[in-house]
């Protein structure tokens, strides 16, 4: 099976050598500016209505595990289809199994906006949607990241990685900030409304850029394209390593995020302001931490980079699980979110870096099936642990196993630290 890129020639607008132009390299290229721009308006909705859901399922189960059953459902689907996604951004117009995507996604965010408008939201309502919309995002996925480095000239893709993950905490730090007073102001139903309607930013940056993949027919099944997936995987050792280092961090990371609502509330007291004044100080983290990595792409040693980095998250993982100072607690959520955003976009670049575009799909895909499929899996063990002992002991455990791994990928011959 192969495929091609269109011929067409991403358009560059030149700037003058020096750190900020590095930085912000990837944006001399108008389709990758228009792309930005779209998935910025998008996720910043996103993060108003999880922000909203997380507080509504609080104040109506009360329940750490319903929170940590939520964000498993939600990251369910990326388990089930994730796969199936890789293979067929393979096969397809990548913009249109994008498009598909938004609109399954907008659509669940209006129903939602519809339930809680007339007062008739359940929880199961909230877990069925959640679960829906993040089916959506299993195809979506592997189409957007196989997308991205095609935006691009090739040596650009580690700084346009790192400047996609500026927008997603960029609209992780504003994303809450405007929860906040869309709560106050009109509650959890005008979170849920403006996010289905950022929607529409992302579907028109979707029409309006020009790069795209053009494969060539094939009489292969999907199963087939799977197993050529593995296969090329499973030569190239050290893309199999950076799917486990991607599933650990997020098994053992995202859960600290999770459980954010809980410290807010039952540690320090300070309501949904404060669970969105730490939601936003660890936005704020990971834009610094994306920033710095931009800056320094073009740098060596990433696979042992992102290693030590994976150790130290995993101590001011347990830093903050161990903390009663609001102050101790904000430092170390800002510096864990430095961690954990240089962390992933290291190991998605070298993965990025190292896939031939033909199996582009796939080989993401099979990437984010560990990268995300950690999520969900991380998210309901450290939310039944921390219902069965304390949401503390929960992070601290979690911490212990992801400062285990990166000294065993550190102190072993493993191929990332070559990279």
């Amino acid at each position: 099976m192969a495929g091609e890129v269109s011929q067409f020639e991403p358009t560059v607008e030149t700037q003058p050598a020096g750190l900020f132009s590095r930085t912000f390299r990837a944006f001399r290229y108008t389709d990758f500016r228009l792309m930005w721009s779209g998935a910025f308006t998008s996720t910043t909705g996103t993060w108003m209505q999880e922000i909203a859901e997380s507080w509504l399922v609080l104040e109506m189960t009360g329940s750490a595990f319903y929170l940590g059953l939520m964000g498993f459902l939600g990251d369910l689907p990326i388990l089930l289809f994730s796969l199936v996604g890789g293979v067929v951004a393979d096969r397809i117009d990548r913009r249109k199994l994008l498009l598909g995507s938004q609109y399954i996604q907008m659509t669940c965010a209006f129903i939602l906006t519809l339930l809680v408008y007339f007062h008739r939201i359940k929880i199961w309502h909230m877990l069925v949607l959640t679960f829906i919309a993040g089916t959506g995002q299993s195809f979506g996925g592997p189409a957007y990241q196989a997308l991205v480095p095609g935006l691009v000239k090739r040596e650009d893709v580690p700084n346009a990685i790192a400047l996609n993950s500026i927008q997603f905490n960029l609209a992780r730090v504003i994303g809450p900030l405007l929860a906040a007073a869309t709560l106050a102001a009109l509650g959890a139903f005008g979170c849920f409304a403006l996010n289905g309607v950022s929607f529409i930013a992302v579907i028109i940056t979707l029409y309006l850029i020009k790069a795209t993949f053009m494969p060539q027919k094939t009489q292969e099944s999907i199963m087939t394209g799977m197993r050529t997936g593995f296969s090329y995987m499973k030569n190239r050792g050290a893309l199999w390593q950076l799917s486990v280092l991607g599933f650990i961090s997020t098994f053992c990371g995202i859960p600290l995020l999770t459980l954010l609502p809980v410290f807010a509330k039952n540690i320090f007291h300070s309501g949904a302001t404060g669970y969105a004044h730490m939601m936003s100080i660890s936005g704020a983290g990971s834009i610094t931490g994306a920033l710095l990595y931009a800056g320094l792409a073009r740098r060596k040693n990433h696979g042992i980079v992102a290693l030590r980095v994976q150790f130290l998250f995993a101590i001011l993982v347990a830093v903050f699980a161990l903390s009663r100072n609001l102050y101790l607690s904000y430092a170390a959520l800002f510096f864990s979110g430095i961690c954990l955003i240089t962390l992933f976009s290291s190991i998605t670049s070298l993965v990025q870096m190292n896939v031939a575009e033909e199996l582009r799909g796939r080989v993401m895909s099979i990437f984010m099936l560990a990268f995300r499929g950690g999520m969900p899996l991380g998210n309901l063990a450290t939310g039944f642990l921390a219902s069965r002992s304390t949401p503390s002991i929960a992070l601290v455990a979690a911490s212990i196993l992801l400062g285990a791994t990166a000294l065993g990928f550190l102190l072993s011959g493993s191929g990332v630290k070559r990279l």
